[in-house]
């Protein structure tokens, strides 16, 4: 047994006996109550016959009372029945209603607690039902404003009925959902309503539908966010751009025109900065005023065809250099040829010179690829010329080292310049279905001719050089050399001899081999061996001896030439005397002839060589084995 068992029979028990106690009180009171009347009426002197109607009195008025009492406290428990069963009652439709489940009653509870518990609970489902249907009356007076402002339809749910929390829940969020749709359609119709006022300022257009005043004139919390309105606005909004594009098509055609126009009539720039105000924009004004300007320059060519035809003619030469037309190409728009300056003729340039920027525009990137290729060609054969330029190692800062480097990366990147250029130009051929031509001919075909003339060029270059150093050499062996460097001076207080010393052939061959030597290839001048008489005839000739510090001969130069230096010791040089030869002189012409055909012959080898070596750098690639690759 429990302990809140035992305290429950603990407390009933003194109940009772606290009841028992309070009744023996009663009773006693009661028969104290019958003692003291009895007392009073002996006292009185009541007869015994009234004393016992008078008990019976007594008795009769408290039964009565107690009667009534009893009635009362009757009264009272039908009152508490009907309460717990017709609050049960309402309780089970509450329950029913809210969803819940049905009360109930605790086992032991007398009719005054059940009564009490009954009616508490009632009390609060009926303020839960209160809750619930003031909860669903502001959603759905929240929904009806929704609905109207969005032109949707009411959130089905019965008004009638208690809704239940997931119900509600459920409300919530479907009014969640239109008020952010609310505010989406809002963000979206004053978005497109600026941009109608916009294009309706930009056209010179003022509302003329009940619809377009709607939009512009009337509040925004007024319009309905419809679906079909949204659609309306954004028909409304295409129909205005469409109308703005237009214009500014139209405008820029003009304009274009005008420009065009300008350029070739040769307008003063202050007569232009005069319509500049008309050269932005695309009002109906704009456009008024740039037909009238193009009207009357239209008029002004007409009056000017000679000078327009011939302006529109430099652009034509200008456009077949961009696209890179071919003679025959060129030829073929003979209108470019005819001198007879008419309107007719105007037209047929402007077609064409449309034709052509069209042209153009549409393989704008080919065309600018060749032009890189071009530009890259002509940087190369620069550089290349400048290669073969001997005053370049006289400059300075860096300057060659930068163009040899320039040119090695222009011979490395032009093939794959090509190569890049043939892929785009397949995939225009198979895309166009037509060759791409480049001044009359394919673009791998113009590249090679390129390439092949360079070399020719190089070729030609090598032959002239050959031929020059040639010449060069003859021209020396048969008339000497110039001096190529500036002859030594003298140091001060050397020795000079006093008189010429005139050496004979013998002795100049035999004594000093060393100034013929210097004669032959130092560019020394050298007088013939004449026989003179001396100066004075009484005096003897002084043998003539060579200078003890002489330096002795360099034998390199003298065993690579003692068979020219043997030959030429009889032989003129320029500059020498030119008197009557002695018939010492000896000319040996077979013997030179021989040694210049040997060393013209080392010569060439030598220099065939270095060509090569130079032509291997510049020899240009295989254009279709790195294409291929």
């Amino acid at each position: 047994m429990s302990v809140e068992s035992v305290l429950q029979r603990v407390n009933c028990v003194s109940i009772f006996l606290a009841s028992e106690v309070l009744a023996a009180e009663s009773v006693a009171c009661l028969n104290k109550a019958l003692s003291h009347l009895k007392d009073i009426w002996e006292e009185i002197g009541i007869p015994e016959d009234q004393r016992l109607q008078r008990t019976d009195v007594v008795k009769k008025h408290i039964k009565g009372l107690l009667d009534m009492m009893i009635s009362e406290e009757e009264s009272l428990r039908e009152r508490l029945l009907n309460s717990i069963a017709l609050c049960r009652k309402e309780l089970d439709t509450l329950c029913m209603e809210l969803r819940l489940p049905p009360f109930e009653e605790e086992e032991g509870n007398t009719v005054l607690q059940l009564e009490k518990d009954i009616r508490t609970r009632l009390e609060v489902m009926m303020k839960q039902k209160k809750e619930r249907m003031h909860d669903l009356k502001t959603l759905k007076e929240q929904d009806q404003d929704l609905c109207d402002i969005l032109c949707t339809e009411l959130y089905c749910i019965d008004s009638d009925a208690v809704p239940s929390l997931e119900e509600l829940n459920q409300f919530r969020h479907h009014i969640a959902s239109l008020c952010a749709e609310k505010e989406r359609r809002r963000r979206e119709f004053v978005g497109i309503k600026r941009q109608i006022i916009l294009c309706m300022e930009e056209l010179d257009h003022t509302p003329d539908t009940s619809f377009e005043r709607d939009v512009v004139c009337e509040e925004e919390e007024a319009f309905c966010l419809s679906t079909e309105n949204i659609a309306m606005l954004n028909q409304l909004l295409n129909q205005l751009e469409v109308r703005k594009s237009q214009n500014e098509v139209l405008c820029a055609s003009y304009r274009d025109r005008i420009v065009e126009l300008w350029e070739r009539l040769q307008v003063p720039q202050e007569e232009r900065d005069t319509f500049s105000v008309h050269m932005v924009g695309s009002r109906p004004s704009n456009i008024q005023a740039l037909q009238e300007e193009a009207e009357r320059l239209h008029e002004l060519k007409l009056q000017n065809i000679r000078n327009v035809i011939q302006a529109i003619r430099a652009e034509v030469v200008a456009y077949w250099e961009k696209c890179f037309y071919s003679p025959e190409q060129r030829q073929a728009f003979a209108p470019y040829y005819d001198e007879d300056y008419t309107e007719d003729l105007l037209s047929l340039h402007d077609a064409e010179i449309l034709h052509l920027k069209q042209h153009y525009e549409d393989h704008r990137e080919l065309f600018e690829g060749v032009h890189r290729w071009q530009e890259s060609w002509t940087l190369y054969l620069e550089l290349d010329r400048k290669a073969t330029d001997p005053s370049r190692f006289t400059n300075r800062g860096g300057n060659l080292l930068k163009e040899e480097k320039q040119r090695a990366d222009l011979h490395k990147n032009l093939p794959k310049l090509e190569k890049k250029l043939k892929a785009q130009i397949d995939d225009w051929e198979q895309e166009q279905g037509r060759e791409f031509l480049v001044s009359g001919q394919k673009f791998l075909q113009f590249v090679e001719e390129q390439w092949e003339l360079h070399r020719l060029e190089k070729e030609r270059e090598k032959q002239e050089r050959q031929m020059k150093k040639t010449k060069q050499i003859e021209e020396e062996m048969l008339y000497g050399t110039a001096p190529r460097t500036p002859s030594k001076r003298r140091f001060l207080g050397a020795n000079t001899p006093v008189k010429v010393r005139k050496l004979n052939a013998t002795s100049i061959s035999s004594a000093n081999p060393n100034s013929t030597v210097r004669s032959a290839f130092g560019g020394t001048l050298c007088h013939s061996p004449v026989s003179r008489p001396p100066l004075s005839g009484s005096k003897p000739v002084q043998p003539v001896r060579t200078p003890g510090c002489s330096k002795p001969p360099r034998m390199g130069v003298l065993d690579r030439n003692k068979e020219n230096v043997s030959q030429l010791n009889g032989t003129t040089m320029s500059g020498a005397f030119k008197g009557t030869a002695s018939p010492q002189c000896n000319f040996s012409s077979n013997s030179v002839a021989s040694t210049y055909s040997e060393f013209a012959k080392d010569f060439a080898h030598t220099d065939s060589t270095t060509l090569s070596s130079s032509e291997n750098f510049q020899k240009p690639p295989n254009l279709t084995a790195t294409l291929e690759s």
